[in-house]
């Protein structure tokens, strides 16, 4: 006697006709997903790289300190770079100087709602692209361990939000100089530093999360005319999420290669006062 036959779902189902072909696209669909791969893979691989590097973070100079080391709060940061003081003893070589807040930039990118749709196509093919099937005939969305985790979006949001605000005051710290007057400085570091604090609160301003925080839970827009104004603009930030997704990812990776540029004398900054 013969095994019963196991009820698949969708593609896999027993009613669904039997198609030879993978799908019947005759575009490049798989172009959007290998773009998606590359660029992540670049990213990954620098940020990694550099967050182990230990050096060439810190302009001392001009008070430049990288986004990837900010707060530099241990005693293994270079003089200077602590602006918020030496918490921690000096990390051994293993272990990376931003490490404080590593951990919830990397939660808050990869629970972020756009982020989510680029790795599940481009690393785990769930789907790779519309009307193309997954390799997989179970799929069981973020209802289960370990995806449901994904929910808490939401509060590496707030986290997040005082990084940004971290690196804002960096950008401030950095309009300094020895040689200034009055020890007022400013260079084309400067506007990198700004450029990129610009666009990360671009980013985390169009979070879902922050929209919600706004316009979330209530029934009535027009007896809360502010929030309502503040959920206006956040929206159209959030419509553009998937822009400054990447904007940031690049901005983030220049800011930290020309203050590492800088640090290690290799180009020289344009200053345009002090």
């Amino acid at each position: 006697m013969s095994a019963p036959a196991v009820n698949r779902p969708g593609v896999f189902s027993a009613t669904r006709a039997r198609i030879a072909n993978r799908t019947l696209r005759t575009d490049r669909w798989w172009l959007s997903p290998l773009r998606v791969n590359l660029g992540l893979d670049a990213f990954i691989i620098y940020a990694t790289i550099r967050s182990f590097w230990g050096s060439a973070y810190w302009v001392d100079k001009y008070h430049y300190l990288t986004p990837f080391y900010s707060p530099c709060i241990s005693a293994s940061c270079v003089p200077g770079s602590s602006h918020l003081g030496v918490w921690l003893p000096e990390f051994p070589r293993w272990i990376p100087l931003g490490a404080l807040v590593l951990p919830f930039l990397l939660c808050f990118r990869l629970t972020c709602y756009y982020y989510r749709k680029a790795y599940y196509r481009a690393f785990w093919q769930s789907p790779t692209a519309c009307a193309v099937p997954e390799p997989r005939a179970h799929y069981t969305g973020e209802t289960r361990f370990p995806l449901i985790l994904q929910n808490s979006h939401r509060y590496f949001f707030y986290a997040a939000f005082a990084l940004a605000a971290l690196n804002t005051y960096d950008a401030f710290a950095a309009l300094h100089s020895d040689d200034g007057p009055g020890g007022f400085g400013f260079g084309v570091g400067n506007i990198v530093l700004f450029a990129n604090v610009a666009m990360l609160w671009a980013y985390t301003g169009g979070c879902h999360s922050c929209r919600h925080v706004f316009g979330g839970r209530l029934n009535h827009f027009s007896k809360h005319p502010v929030r309502y104004w503040f959920w206006t603009k956040i929206s159209w930030f959030n419509g553009r999420h998937q822009q400054f997704a990447w904007i940031t990812l690049g901005t983030l990776a220049f800011t930290d290669l020309y203050v590492a540029l800088v640090s290690s004398g290799v180009i020289t900054d344009f200053r345009f006062v002090g």
